[in-house]
């Protein structure tokens, strides 16, 4: 027996309101709240007793009958001896359909050669895709290429300045040898005459 409006209506009205008291009574409870002798723990409890009540009443809610099919699909039926001419009367229903849907076999065929082309505009498209990505990752190599020569000419620079340097120390430390070297003939220039110096008043005083 189909269930009527206002049962339904009333089940669902009783579900509603029901689940409404549970979750309110969850609240309560997490919440800590109070009101007068209205306290969580009350609320929880009353919250599961009606569910549970509603429950209880779920369990004689008429069940909805089956549609029956074959008031709209009459070939569906299963009546005795019509069960050999079912196939026959969906193979002509179908038949039927496909000519007045102008379905046929040119149709089908130029369908079939859409999807072929459609594959291999696919089958293009993945290959530029392909090509597209060759190209980014060349650029990225020669970007990093770049990079990398970019280090090596600032690292060439700095050798070349060192080498510069270097040079310069290397020169600033023979000129200081050239002028040590007329200092120290310079000092024994000056020591050779002053022996001489000392040899004559030497010989001087021998002499007196």
């Amino acid at each position: 027996m189909a269930q009527s409006k206002s049962t339904k209506k009333i089940f669902n009205m009783a579900y509603g309101i029901g689940a409404a008291i549970v979750i309110l009574g969850a609240l309560f409870k997490i919440q800590h709240i109070s009101i007068g002798f209205l306290t969580g723990g009350l609320m929880l409890t009353i919250g599961m007793a009606v569910e549970a009540i509603v429950f209880a009443i779920s369990a004689f809610e008429p069940v909805e009958d089956d549609l029956d099919w074959t008031k709209v699909y009459p070939e569906l039926g299963d009546a005795d001896g019509e069960g050999a001419g079912v196939n026959g009367m969906l193979s002509q229903k179908l038949d039927n359909l496909l000519q007045e849907a102008q379905v046929d076999t040119e149709l089908m065929t130029n369908l079939g050669n859409s999807i072929k082309s459609f594959h291999t505009a696919a089958e293009g498209l993945s290959v530029a895709s392909e090509s597209i990505s060759s190209t980014a990752k060349y650029n990225e190599q020669v970007e990093l290429a770049a990079t990398q020569m970019e280090s090596l000419n600032g690292l060439y620079q700095v050798q070349m300045e060192n080498s510069n340097k270097q040079s310069e120390l290397n020169n600033a430390m023979v000129e200081n040898s050239e002028r040590l070297k007329e200092q120290m003939e310079s000092l024994a220039s000056n020591l050779s005459s002053l022996n001489g110096v000392y040899g004559g008043m030497l010989s001087a005083m021998s002499t007196k």
